[in-house]
C-alpha cells in the first residue's frame, strides 16, 4: 500500500467523526490524597523510642504475674486464657537474647502468627534472674511492647507446666 491509500483508507475510517464542541481535551490525573511527607517515618520514630524504655520504668517484677487485655475481650476470654484452656500453636523462646534482638523476634513472630492466622501463641521471655539488679528486662519490655501491638487482643503469664512468670500465652486477633 502506499501512502496515498493508507490516507484514503484513515480518511474512510473517519468519515463520520465529528470534532469536539469545547476544543482540544486535556485528560486530568487525578490528584493523590494528601498526606504528611514523613508521617510514617515519624511514626515509626516514635515506635522505636516507646520500644527502648529503660526495663525499670515498666512495672514489672520477676515473680509478678503479667495479665492484659484490649477493650472489648470479655472477662470469660480472658479466663479461658488464664486457665491455658487455648491450644498454643506457635512458641518462641527469647532467652539469650539482647532487648533490640527480642524487639526484633517479637514483631517477626507476631507478624507470621497472623499472617498464618494462629489464634493463640506463647512467648517464653524467661523470668530474668540473670539480668542482676535491672531486674527481668526481657519481661518488662514483652509487656510493654504486646500492648501497643494491634494484633494481640489479650495475655497473661503462663501455666507453671508451661512456664509460669517466665512465659505468656498470647490470644491473637484473626
Amino acid at each position: 500500500m502506499s501512502s496515498s491509500d493508507d490516507k484514503d483508507l484513515f480518511r474512510r475510517a473517519v468519515s463520520d467523526a465529528r470534532p469536539l464542541e469545547h476544543g482540544r481535551h486535556e485528560p486530568t490525573r487525578p490528584r493523590p490524597d494528601p498526606r504528611a511527607a514523613f508521617r510514617r517515618a515519624d511514626e515509626r520514630a516514635v515506635l522505636e523510642e516507646s520500644l527502648l524504655h529503660a526495663a525499670a520504668d515498666l512495672g514489672v517484677e520477676t515473680g509478678d504475674e503479667i495479665l492484659y487485655r484490649h477493650a472489648g475481650v470479655s472477662d470469660a476470654v480472658l479466663r479461658n486464657l488464664r486457665r491455658g484452656r487455648y491450644a498454643i500453636e506457635e512458641e518462641i523462646d527469647l532467652h539469650g537474647l539482647t532487648a533490640v534482638e527480642a524487639r526484633d523476634a517479637v514483631r517477626s513472630f507476631l507478624s507470621s502468627a497472623a499472617a498464618r492466622r494462629l489464634a493463640c501463641v506463647r512467648i517464653v521471655h524467661g523470668k530474668g534472674r540473670g539480668s542482676g539488679p535491672r531486674g527481668p528486662v526481657l519481661k518488662k519490655s514483652v509487656n510493654l511492647w504486646l500492648r501497643k501491638h494491634d494484633d494481640v487482643l489479650a495475655f497473661c503469664s503462663a501455666k507453671p507446666a508451661h512456664g509460669g512468670t517466665g512465659a505468656i500465652y498470647v490470644l491473637l486477633a484473626r
